[in-house]
């Protein structure tokens, strides 16, 4: 099923979607089957966001998150199992991107416009080089707005909520579920009102709605789009 992962004339297969909707674990199973890269963009604001945590920068100092844009380095890599790892400055920060702190800052760097502008041209590199699967917030309407497969994939809030506390409680974590619910009706209004590349969805987009859908049902109906469409 795998498409020729060429560079000239690379297909670009942009998912875009709110919280909880299931846009990371359907990217990868897309990417893996049709043998295209996965390009995760949130990944690279968490580990910009870890970064300037770890060196104590203020995160409201835009000037100094724009310097800190300039020279971090993040890549991504697989391991033995095929599983997706994230490399900031050549060390695996797969997990350390994931905690509460990182999720709840990052808000503040992906809102300043140099620091996107250095992350877009960075994937648009990406983009440029070989077929991608790429999700996040604005990859349809603003980083790959020529994308000729476009997705949004959304599910009800009480789903997303759930999703994300099976996930957490499945990694060990001790949560309380009205504190995730919280935490995401949060992540809602300031994905949906932040001034810069606000969560939306492209007019030619594909929605789908995966809340009584399967991970299989997903993937499957957004491949023989893909295929369809040639």
């Amino acid at each position: 099923m795998a498409l020729d992962n060429k560079v000239q004339d690379a297909v670009i297969v942009a998912i875009d979607g709110p919280a909880g909707a299931g846009k990371s674990t359907i990217a990868k199973e897309v990417s893996k089957r049709l043998g295209f890269t996965y390009l995760d963009t949130g990944a690279m604001y968490r580990s910009l966001t870890l970064k300037a945590l770890n060196q104590g920068i203020n995160l409201e100092d835009e000037d100094a998150l724009v310097d800190l844009a300039k020279q971090v380095h993040i890549d991504f890599c697989t391991d033995e199992n095929h599983k997706l790892q994230v490399l900031l400055d050549g060390k695996d920060v797969t997990e350390d991107i994931r905690t509460s702190e990182v999720t709840n800052n990052t808000f503040y760097i992906a809102c300043v416009v140099g620091v996107r502008e250095i992350m877009v041209n960075r994937q648009r590199e990406i983009g440029s080089t070989s077929n991608i699967v790429a999700e996040g917030r604005d990859i349809g309407t603003v980083v790959f707005p020529n994308a000729k497969r476009k997705f949004y994939l959304d599910a009800n809030f009480e789903e997303r909520a759930q999703r994300r506390i099976k996930e957490l409680r499945e990694k060990g974590k001790q949560i309380e579920a009205d504190e995730i619910q919280n935490d995401l009706k949060e992540r809602d209004t300031k994905d949906f009102t932040r001034k810069v590349g606000p969560l939306k969805k492209a007019e030619d987009a594909i929605v789908i709605d995966s809340t009584h859908m399967s991970i299989e049902q997903v993937v499957q109906k957004i491949i023989e789009v893909i295929l369809h469409d040639g």
